[in-house]
């Protein structure tokens, strides 16, 4: 029998112990390995529109029925209840902007919410009966939102520019656009604010465009997907595009010139959208509808939104 003295036998434990800590922290940062981290049916059918402050809160729609917005806290393994839309107001997208202001897309009235940091009630920041939704937002450096606009049945859609005027009202136009555009969705800008990327949802395709104040010009094909297998996408300060393959049940990473990085398998088939928070910024939560719950993976770039609401980009 070997006999150990008690100084070697707790060098060897003490070597144990931090090879198992080494281990535990080496598979919790694992990059792109997504995991559940809510209750299935925690949400309905109509999850969408993921989106986090700096203080690592994520907020998700329709949490439990059409028309709230839940709350998943920092290191939160369940939802809470955030706010209430007024009637008939259903929430699809949700950004956050330099401010912390939240702003809210909602689709069955028309309209853009705000909430300002620290409050919960939502007040009309844009209306239109011209549009048809809207369906996704993105939020650029000085405020000006770009919203989605799609029309399911006719298979087609448009891009809304929303700004303040020089008399500090909120007003919209429908961009010019160099082609006729699909099913309008998923939507993000570029780490320099110069570029904006499109889904179209019955084509598959992402688009780029250039942006000349109200009009998109040097309409680029990025990447062809399988039609009706696109749903939201986000960008990060390198550049690239993480869309939600619908159906698929993957995350595609793509670079800007379309080539596809990697396919990030999922927990579920469905994710409608994404977004980027932790206090890294390079978490990315996904929505699942098929399951009603969020699931995360870790990635090696921050989020352009994240980094946007710390004011370094």
């Amino acid at each position: 029998m070997a006999i150990t003295s008690g100084r070697n036998f707790w060098c060897l434990c003490s070597s144990v112990l931090f090879l198992v800590a080494a281990g535990s922290a080496q598979a919790e940062t694992r990059l792109f390995e997504s995991v559940q981290m809510t209750p299935p049916g925690e949400y309905t059918f109509g999850i969408e529109g993921p989106a986090a402050d700096l203080e690592g809160n994520l907020f998700v729609v329709n949490l439990g029925k059409a028309g709230t917005i839940g709350r998943l806290p920092a290191g939160g393994a369940a939802s809470e209840p955030f706010t209430q839309l007024p009637e008939g107001s259903v929430g699809n997208a949700i950004r956050f902007d330099a401010s912390g202001t939240m702003f809210i897309a909602d689709y069955k009235k028309h309209n853009i919410f705000a909430i300002p940091k620290g409050t919960t009630q939502p007040g009309i920041w844009f209306h239109s009966d011209e549009m048809n939704q809207p369906n996704d937002i993105t939020i650029a450096r000085d405020g000006t939102i770009y919203a989605s606009d799609p029309n399911w049945k006719g298979r087609e859609g448009h891009i809304w520019r929303i700004a303040k005027a020089a008399d500090g009202t909120v007003r919209g136009q429908v961009m010019s656009a160099p082609r006729a555009m699909g099913t309008t969705n998923g939507i993000d800008l570029s780490p320099d604010g110069m570029t904006l990327y499109v889904g179209e949802s019955s084509s598959g395709q992402i688009w780029s465009y250039a942006i000349n104040g109200n009009e998109l010009t040097a309409a680029k094909l990025v990447k062809a997907f399988q039609p009706d297998t696109v749903d939201g996408l986000r960008t990060d300060i390198a550049g690239r595009l993480y869309v939600a393959r619908i159906l698929k049940g993957t995350v595609a990473l793509v670079k800007p010139n379309g080539a596809v990085e990697r396919e990030i398998a999922l927990k579920a088939k469905e994710p409608t959208n994404l977004a980027f928070g932790g206090s890294d910024g390079k978490t990315v939560f996904v929505t699942q509808r098929q399951g009603g719950f969020i699931e995360s993976f870790r990635t090696d770039q921050q989020g352009r939104e994240h980094c946007l609401q710390r004011g370094r980009c």
